[in-house]
C-alpha cells in the first residue's frame, strides 16, 4: 500500500511540473482533453479484448493520467481538487453498498442493482434513465437503457416474448421498406432502429453482450476479408475484376481454416 501511495505522489508531482513547464500541457483544457480521453478509453477496450496484460496496464496508466490532469485543471480553477474527487467517490461507494456497510440484505447481483437504482433516485435523480450518458455509442446506450428499465420491473418475463417482439419489428421494417419505393424514408430508418433495439433487448435475455458480439463479428469479417485480399495479391489478381462467386469461394476457404 505504501508503495502505491509513493508512486501516486510521484505522478502528482510530475503532473504539477508538466503543467508548469511543458508548452503542450500548459495549453490543455478539459475541452481539449475530452476527445483524447475517449480515445484512451477505446485503446483500453482494445487491450482488454485482446487479453494483453501489459497493454491493459499501459492504457490504465494513460487513463489515470487523464483523471489527474482533469483534477489539476479543476484545482487551478478553484472548483475542486483530486482529494475531494476521491473522498466523494469513497462516500458514494459506502452509501450505495448498504448490504456491505449497512443493514440491507442483498444476496444476488440483481438485488444489488435494484438497490443501486433506488438509492440513486432517493439522491434526487429525476429518472431511472438519467444516469445513461447522452454521448454513449448507440448500441451500448440501448443496452444500458434496457438494463436500467429492467431494474424497476419494466421488462418481458421470458426470452421467447422478446423474440416475438424482434419478429414483429422485422415485419414492420419489411413493410416500411416495401412501401418506400426504394427511396430513403424516415419510416424505414425508424423501423430499422426498432429492430436493432429489440435485438439488443433479446441479447440481454440470452446473456450476450451485444457490443462484444458485434465487435467479434467485425473482427471475424476483417480476418476473412483480409484472407481474400492476401490470396488474390499472391495470385497477382485484382479484387475489382473478380466475381462475387469467386470471392465467396475464397471466403469459404477462410472459414475452413479457422
Amino acid at each position: 500500500m505504501n508503495q502505491t501511495l509513493t508512486v501516486f505522489e510521484r505522478l502528482l508531482a510530475i503532473m504539477d511540473e508538466l503543467r508548469e513547464k511543458c508548452p503542450w500541457d500548459k495549453k490543455q483544457t478539459m475541452a481539449t482533453l475530452r476527445n483524447l480521453t475517449i480515445e484512451e478509453t477505446y485503446e483500453l477496450a482494445d487491450a482488454i479484448d485482446l487479453g494483453e496484460p501489459e497493454a491493459i496496464r499501459e492504457e490504465l496508466g494513460d487513463l489515470l493520467l487523464h483523471i489527474v490532469f482533469y483534477a489539476k485543471i479543476a484545482s487551478e480553477e478553484k472548483w475542486f481538487d483530486l482529494a475531494s474527487v476521491i473522498r466523494e467517490e469513497c462516500e458514494k461507494l459506502i452509501k450505495r453498498h448498504p448490504h456491505i456497510y449497512g443493514h440491507v440484505q442483498a444476496t444476488t447481483e440483481e438485488q444489488v442493482k435494484q438497490n443501486w437504482e433506488k438509492l440513486k433516485l432517493a439522491e434526487g435523480k429525476k429518472s431511472v434513465l438519467s444516469g445513461v450518458p447522452v454521448s454513449l455509442p448507440a448500441l451500448i446506450k440501448a443496452y444500458r437503457i434496457q438494463e436500467k428499465a429492467a431494474q424497476v420491473g419494466f421488462q418481458w418475463t421470458e426470452a421467447r416474448e422478446v423474440w416475438d417482439k424482434v419478429r414483429e419489428e422485422l415485419q414492420e421494417l419489411q413493410q416500411a421498406v416495401a412501401s418506400s419505393e426504394n427511396m430513403p424514408d424516415s419510416k424505414v430508418e425508424e423501423e430499422f432502429g426498432d429492430v436493432l433495439f429489440a435485438l439488443v433487448n433479446y441479447a440481454r435475455y440470452i446473456k450476450v453482450d451485444p457490443e462484444a458480439a458485434l465487435e467479434k463479428a467485425n473482427r471475424k469479417f476483417i480476418r476473412r476479408f483480409e484472407y481474400i485480399e492476401n490470396t488474390v495479391n499472391q495470385l497477382r489478381g485484382d479484387l475489382r475484376t473478380m466475381t462475387l462467386e469467386q470471392m465467396d469461394a475464397l471466403w469459404e476457404q477462410a472459414k475452413s481454416k479457422e
